[in-house]
């Protein structure tokens, strides 16, 4: 059962920035605003810094899917945007998933029986 949906539009972002919350750890930054819609909408920001596009791409791709296999352990209705930073450049798929999961306990946005 699919959740979620892709956050793409710049002002999307700039909202979520502006209004949400933010909370870090060593590999991912992860804003979090309530949308009021029965999904969540995800979006991933890997800037140049962190290195080239396959690089980007690539930690892309970890994060998103790492989120789609945990999809059901997150709360619906929030709009979420995961921040790569410069360390996520050697992570694992492992670490990323555990990230993850750590910064939604923290934010509070996962559910009580996981």
């Amino acid at each position: 059962m699919k959740f979620s949906e892709s956050l793409k539009k710049n002002s999307y972002f700039q909202n979520i920035y502006k209004n949400g919350t933010s909370l870090a750890n060593r590999y991912f930054v992860m804003y979090v605003l309530e949308n009021n819609l029965e999904k969540n909408r995800l979006g991933i920001s890997v800037s140049k810094k962190v290195g080239n596009s396959v690089i980007r791409h690539h930690i892309t791709r970890l994060v998103r899917e790492s989120y789609r296999l945990q999809e059901e352990k997150f709360c619906c209705g929030w709009d979420i945007v995961v921040i790569a930073r410069v360390a996520a450049k050697q992570v694992s798929y492992l670490e990323t998933e555990r990230s993850l999961l750590q910064l939604g306990k923290a934010h509070h946005i996962l559910k009580n029986h996981s």
